[in-house]
């Protein structure tokens, strides 16, 4: 309501007092337009206004407390999922940190495996060349006496020479034909 002191315009703090105005304000427009209603009636539908709103702000009240134990449950269980779930990850993690530990050491041990089998090979390679080279030299030896003994004979032997070593071999050769017989 206005308060109306020194021609200002401003609010009535007094809170009972407006109280009072307003109601009788209510009461007033009750009266102009209920005249031809009894007051018990007006009272009755009052109290029946009453009613219906009191009714309608308990079956709120009871809506939202099946809504909000609806909701605890949820939560409840969404909270047991949750911790079900953290357990799993856990175990997915201890599991993968192990398994990649497996892992790990099986690839460590493979290439390890590989290194001894690559060391093994490079030793067998390089024993082989050895063998190559050694034999490529000794037949390179063997070629040159060979030549250079080739070479003493052609130049020491003479026809009589020749003929006496062709039946000496011609002999060793029966003598040893006559031991097998």
């Amino acid at each position: 309501m206005q308060n109306i002191t020194d021609g200002s315009f401003g609010f009535d703090t007094d809170i009972l007092a407006t109280n009072l105005i307003n109601l009788s304000a209510v009461l007033g427009v009750l009266i102009f337009f209920g005249k031809g209603v009894c007051a018990s009636c007006l009272f009755q539908r009052l109290s029946d206004l009453l009613d219906n709103r009191k009714q309608r702000i308990l079956r709120t009240i009871r809506n939202s407390e099946e809504l909000r134990e609806t909701a605890i449950e949820q939560l409840e269980k969404a909270r047991a999922r949750l911790r079900k779930v953290e357990m799993e990850a856990d175990r997915f993690r201890v599991n993968g940190y192990a398994e990649i530990e497996r892992e790990k050491l099986n690839l460590i041990n493979s290439i390890y495996t590989s290194l001894e089998q690559f060391e093994n090979d490079k030793n067998k390679t390089i024993h082989f060349e050895q063998q190559r080279a050694i034999n490529q030299v000794q037949q390179s030896v063997l070629q040159q006496a060979l030549q250079g003994a080739l070479g003493t004979l052609n130049s020491c032997l003479n026809n009589e020479l020749h003929l006496r070593t062709i039946g000496a071999t011609i002999g060793m050769f029966g003598s040893m034909k006559a031991k097998n017989n």
